[in-house]
């Protein structure tokens, strides 16, 4: 339960309550930037609110004083080339943190009652995992390669193709967790089917290929997540 909730706060306060306006200002100013600090002051305030124990605050002061820690040596020490690599060590490091976290605490167990709020958070914080967070891992992912100009004459709707990817890594996800396996495998040969017309035109094979990379990564993510879920529940 703890664990799910701790989760929860960290993807909340790291992905949607952080604008990119805060990141740039982080990168711009480092340890000056006051973005920085009210960062980690919003994860302290979730992970409060989202525990509700005061006899938790060793958690929650753990969880603040780390992430101010670790953010502040990835500012430091990240380069532009080394950008992405630092993205994912930061996210590795804050989730084994949370880890430790709950390992440390001793449980004298947890109530059947609760089992049911639990499989709702759990599912609440997979279903968030595959919105932003994802499409963040994805483009993080895709800085290696400069896409604008793979993409350049093609005319589309702004932010199109990332809400594209949200609803497909949702739909999976639905489908997984209530064992409709079929649907998963209707869903990319649908995508498939519009996506043929376009890369047929274009002649672009490195499209092609990002477009394929893409695809299946934003599947695969979208699977093992509904995989990991329902073996939970």
């Amino acid at each position: 339960m703890i664990l799910i909730k701790l989760l929860l706060a960290h993807i909340l306060g790291d992905f949607f309550l952080q604008p990119k306006s805060w990141v740039k200002d982080k990168e711009k100013r480092g340890l000056k930037s006051s973005k920085l600090y009210l960062h980690v002051l919003i994860h302290i305030v979730l992970s409060s609110l989202l525990l509700w124990d005061i006899t938790q605050w060793p958690i929650i002061l753990t969880i603040g004083l780390s992430h101010l820690i670790v953010d502040a040596l990835k500012l430091t020490l990240q380069k532009k080339k080394t950008k992405r690599i630092w993205f994912f060590m930061d996210q590795l490091i804050h989730v084994v943190i949370i880890l430790i976290c709950f390992f440390a605490i001793t449980y004298k167990g947890i109530e059947i009652s609760v089992q049911l709020t639990e499989k709702s958070l759990l599912i609440a914080v997979c279903l968030l995992f595959l919105t932003i967070p994802t499409a963040i891992i994805m483009k993080t992912i895709f800085i290696k390669w400069n896409i604008e100009k793979l993409k350049k004459g093609s005319k589309s709707l702004a932010d199109a193709g990332k809400y594209i990817g949200i609803l497909e890594r949702i739909l999976v996800f639905i489908f997984i967790i209530t064992n409709h396996w079929e649907a998963v495998g209707f869903l990319i040969t649908a995508k498939s089917v519009f996506r043929f017309g376009d890369l047929k035109e274009s002649k672009n094979r490195q499209l092609t290929e990002y477009i394929l990379i893409g695809t299946l990564i934003s599947f695969g993510i979208a699977i093992v997540v509904g995989i990991i879920c329902s073996a939970i529940i």
